[in-house]
C-alpha cells in the first residue's frame, strides 16, 4: 500500500491549498473525500451549458492582494459585480443597504434626509439590545428591519428574531451612496471555467479516492500517512464525545427554464417570512450567460439533522462552548491537524479560508 506524506480527509478548498503548497515542496498527498466529486461547497458542474453553482452562490471577493494573486495564478476571474435586490411582497429594493434603497423605501433622495429617518427610528430601542430585533432596529430603524430583516432572518435561523441574541447582527452595512455593489472589497469575480477547475489545478499531482468515506475504515486511512489533515466535522473526528455541535443547513431545487432570462440579476432575496425559500439563484448571471435556457436554484434553509450537509455554525455560547472542548482535544494531537470551516466550526468567506490555509501552510511545511 502506497504510504503519503499528508492525507487529507475531505477535498473542498483549504484542504486543496494546503496540498499545492505541499505539492510545491515536493510532498506526497492522498485526498479521501466521501462526495462523488471533488471542490466541496464550491464545486460547478455544467447544465445547458451554464454553470451552476451546485451548493449556493459563491462569489470570490477579498481586498488580500497577496490572496487575489495566488488564486489568479490557476484561473482567470471575470469581473462580475454581486448587487444582488430584494423581494418584499413585489417591492423590489436594493442590497445592502444603500440610498436606492431608502429613496424607494422613503421617497427621499439626499443622504441627509435618509440619515434623519434612520435616526429616529432607532431611537426608539432604549439601552442594551436584549435581542436581535431590537439589535437590527437599534442599527438601522424599524422600516428597514421589517420588511428587509426580520422574515429573511427568521427563515435563515428558524425562529423568531426576539428569540435570537443580538451577536447575530453586530454590525449591519449602511451606505449613504447610490452603490449597489453588495461587498467593499477591492477584488471580486467568479473563475471563468468555474471554481471546480479552481480545486483540479490546485490538487494537481495529488491522487485522490471519490466516494470514499474516512469513518469507514479510518486507521487504515490514517496509517498511510505521516500527517493527516482533516477538514470534516470536528465533532464527528472525535465521535461527538461531548455532544453534537449546532448547524444550519440548505436543501436546494433546481429548475431548468425555457427562457433566457429570468429574473435579470444573480440573486434576488425573498424577505417576507411567508415565502418559503430565502433566495433565488440564477446562475447564468454569474458569467453574464446568453444561453437560450436558463438554470435557477431556490434556496431552503432547514434545521440540520446528521446525514445532512452542515452549511452554517451556530456560533451561539451554548455551540461555543462545546466546540472549545473539541478544540482542546485538537490541540492535543501530533499527527493530526484540523482546517476549513467544518473542522474549525467558523464560517469562512473563501479569501479568509485561503489566508489560514496558507499560515497553516506556513507554520507546518
Amino acid at each position: 500500500m502506497k504510504h503519503y506524506d499528508y492525507l487529507i480527509v475531505g477535498c473542498g478548498l483549504f484542504g486543496a491549498v494546503f496540498a499545492h503548497e505541499a505539492r510545491q515542496k515536493g510532498k506526497s498527498v492522498l485526498f479521501v473525500e466521501k462526495r462523488s466529486h471533488i471542490g466541496g461547497n464550491i464545486y460547478c458542474e455544467e447544465q445547458e451549458g451554464i454553470l451552476v453553482h451546485k451548493y449556493g452562490a459563491h462569489i470570490f471577493h477579498t481586498s488580500n492582494k497577496q490572496v487575489w494573486n495566488y488564486v489568479n495564478q490557476f484561473v482567470e476571474f471575470n469581473n462580475f459585480i454581486n448587487s444582488p435586490i430584494a423581494n418584499y411582497k413585489g417591492e423590489i429594493y436594493n442590497m445592502p443597504f444603500n440610498m436606492n434603497t431608502f429613496s424607494k423605501m422613503f421617497h427621499i433622495s439626499t443622504p441627509e434626509e435618509a440619515r434623519a429617518i434612520i435616526e429616529e427610528q432607532r431611537a426608539e430601542i432604549k439601552g442594551e439590545p436584549q435581542n436581535l430585533e431590537e439589535q437590527a432596529i437599534s442599527l438601522v430603524g424599524r422600516e428597514i428591519y421589517t420588511k428587509l430583516i426580520k422574515g429573511y432572518t427568521e427563515k435563515q435561523w428558524g425562529r423568531d428574531c426576539k428569540d435570537l441574541p443580538p451577536f447575530i447582527i453586530k454590525r449591519l452595512p449602511v451606505r449613504y451612496t447610490y452603490d449597489n455593489n453588495y461587498f467593499n472589497d477591492r477584488f471580486q469575480g467568479i473563475p471563468e471555467e468555474g471554481y471546480t477547475v479552481l480545486i483540479e489545478r490546485l490538487i494537481e499531482g495529488c491522487d485522490v479516492l471519490l466516494n470514499t468515506d474516512f469513518f469507514a475504515d479510518r486507521q487504515k486511512y490514517l496509517d498511510m500517512a505521516d500527517t493527516c489533515l482533516y477538514t470534516g466535522m470536528i465533532d464527528a473526528y472525535y465521535d461527538y464525545c461531548f455532544g453534537a455541535l449546532g448547524y444550519r443547513s440548505l436543501r436546494f431545487e433546481n429548475e431548468t427554464l425555457d427562457m433566457p432570462n429570468y429574473q435579470g440579476v444573480a440573486v434576488v432575496n425573498y424577505n417576507e417570512r411567508e415565502v418559503p425559500f430565502t433566495r433565488i439563484i440564477e446562475h447564468k448571471h454569474f458569467a453574464f450567460g446568453k444561453q437560450e435556457k436558463t438554470v435557477i436554484t431556490r434556496e431552503y434553509p432547514v434545521d440540520w439533522q446528521n446525514g445532512m450537509e452542515p452549511y452554517y455554525p451556530i456560533n451561539d455560547a451554548e455551540n461555543t462552548a462545546l466546540y472549545a472542548k473539541y478544540a482542546d482535544l485538537a490541540k492535543r494531537e501530533d499527527k493530526v491537524l484540523f482546517g476549513g470551516r467544518l473542522a474549525q466550526y467558523k464560517y469562512y468567506d473563501m479569501d479568509k479560508c485561503i489566508e489560514a490555509a496558507l499560515a497553516m501552510c506556513e507554520e507546518v511545511l
